[in-house]
């Protein structure tokens, strides 16, 4: 089977994920409360390390939607509602975005992309962030015209690891499932690819999540996107004409 497309998770796939959000997370509790004890409290319950600054594989705030974090921190702040708590996370995030703090995971950034592209790949995304934020991210890097395809959490196609969002990219690119390359730093984003038939499952090392947690569900696991390009090329020349 030749791959005719590739979906990429976002943040910790495109961006660097630590590099990119650690100043948000930090910025998130302190604009919710000013409760120290509850900062923290708020940020263990989300799996950022604040000394450090940085996220724990598999945390809600890496792998979760802005509802479901909302849903989680809600209980220890009784003066906002999920929704409230959602709206603010959101606002954050596109402002942060707005001042410069996206780090993508490869130099060169729309050069790479464009080169999958002269390659004869459609591309996408697949992300748990908001379109509207994810379209304001794609915009401040200058790169949001080389997606054919993007998928926020609230974009009408269920979460991951469900198959909604590459069954959406394949139909809108017009290729099969089992013709998409899932490129992701999470096990959610590589369980998807199982559960929609996709062909390809690929882990990346820019989030997170450790190459012993990505392992079991991936069929390559690369340092960043910026191996992809070699890794399909190889399998292009192994497939037969």
């Amino acid at each position: 089977m030749r791959f005719r497309a590739i979906l990429f998770d976002k943040d910790g796939t495109l961006f660097d994920f630590h590099r990119t959000w650690a100043g948000v997370g930090e910025s998130s509790v302190v604009a919710l409360t000013p409760d120290p004890a509850v900062q923290d409290r708020l940020a263990a319950l989300g799996g950022f390390d604040r000394a450090r600054k940085t996220f724990l594989p598999g945390a809600p705030m890496v792998a979760g939607t802005l509802r479901e974090v909302a849903e989680i921190w809600q209980p220890h702040l009784p003066e906002h509602s999920v929704a409230g708590i959602e709206r603010l996370l959101d606002e954050i995030a596109i402002e942060a975005t707005r001042n410069g703090a996206l780090v993508p995971a490869v130099d060169h950034f729309g050069a790479f992309l464009t080169g999958l592209q002269a390659a004869g790949y459609a591309l996408g995304i697949a992300t748990h962030d908001s379109l509207e934020s994810t379209q304001v991210q794609l915009d401040a890097a200058d790169v949001r015209g080389l997606f054919d395809f993007v998928a926020g959490y609230d974009s009408g196609h269920g979460m991951k690891p469900g198959p909604g969002m590459l069954h959406a990219f394949a139909h809108a690119v017009s290729v099969a499932p089992a013709e998409v390359v899932m490129v992701g730093d999470s096990v959610g984003d590589l369980q998807m690819v199982g559960n929609a038939g996709g062909g390809l499952a690929v882990g990346v090392l820019s989030g997170p999540a450790e190459a012993d947690d990505l392992a079991p569900y991936a069929d390559y696991v690369l340092p960043t996107i910026g191996d992809l390009p070699g890794l399909l090329h190889k399998l292009a020349a192994q497939t037969p004409n």
